[in-house]
């Protein structure tokens, strides 16, 4: 079998089964294993999944571009962010992530002045500024077309010389087994580099995010202090999430 065959026959597989293991491909097709993992690291090149230890999983629909995201899980987006804004105590220093459940909180957010908010977002900045009285610091840096999110060395080095009390973290995939995730290698390492700056980082999970896993680690489950959750989702994986993380609905 060509390449060009096994890789539709793999991109078959994961439409069908949701996910591909390499060393039971390799014995169906009578091919090494070395052979199929080159496949899908060259379809995980392509942006056709997302390569993960023994095989690949399907790309997470958060990982799509941020326009393409603003009507994915709009209702469930609202619902995390409603929650997530209760979480916050009045006259706090707070980071709010790019993303649009982080979007829907900063249109949420108390109408006071006691309120800081330092975000690499220019949307979200802009959308606190519209809706509140809070004090806003913008993370520096090159911003990228995709994510809409200023990150780099730039943004690296800023967020040296900043502190919070809360991070409000947005991924592309929350999954018991790998973790926190992203589509985006940079964005992952500023995500990191921001929690470190905060005393307690809590992720925001909408529906689509949950059991979702993307490309890119960013933080460990135990090193989030709570994932805050859309209340009416019942997904199974939130239980096997909850046996390692707080869950909040």
């Amino acid at each position: 079998m060509l390449s060009a065959q096994r890789k539709d026959h793999l991109l078959g597989i994961l439409h069908q089964d949701g996910r591909i293991i390499a060393k039971q491909v390799a014995v169906d097709l009578g091919v090494s294993e070395d052979s199929i993992r080159r496949d899908l690291r060259e379809l995980a090149d392509a942006g056709e999944l997302v390569r993960v230890y023994g095989g690949a999983l399907p790309i997470p629909p958060a990982d799509r571009p941020v326009d393409e995201r603003s009507s994915l899980a709009t209702e469930s987006k609202e619902r995390v962010a409603r929650r997530a804004v209760e979480l916050i105590p009045p006259g706090s220093t707070v980071v709010l992530d790019a993303g649009t459940t982080t979007l829907a909180m900063a249109r949420m957010l108390p109408h006071g002045a006691d309120l800081t908010v330092i975000t690499p977002s220019p949307a979200v900045a802009l959308a606190v500024a519209e809706h509140t009285e809070a004090r806003i610091v913008i993370i520096g840096g090159e911003l990228s077309r995709f994510s809409m999110v200023a990150g780099g060395p730039l943004a690296t080095e800023a967020v040296q010389h900043l502190s919070a009390d809360l991070f409000f973290l947005g991924v592309t995939g929350i999954d018991p087994v790998h973790g926190l995730t992203t589509g985006d290698l940079g964005d992952a390492a500023t995500k990191r580099a921001i929690a470190a700056r905060c005393t307690q980082t809590l992720v925001l999970g909408s529906e689509e995010k949950i059991g979702a896993t993307s490309r890119y680690p960013v933080l460990d489950l135990e090193r989030v202090a709570g994932i805050v959750v859309d209340p009416l989702v019942t997904d199974p994986v939130l239980d096997e999430l909850a046996a390692r993380v707080p869950v909040l609905r």
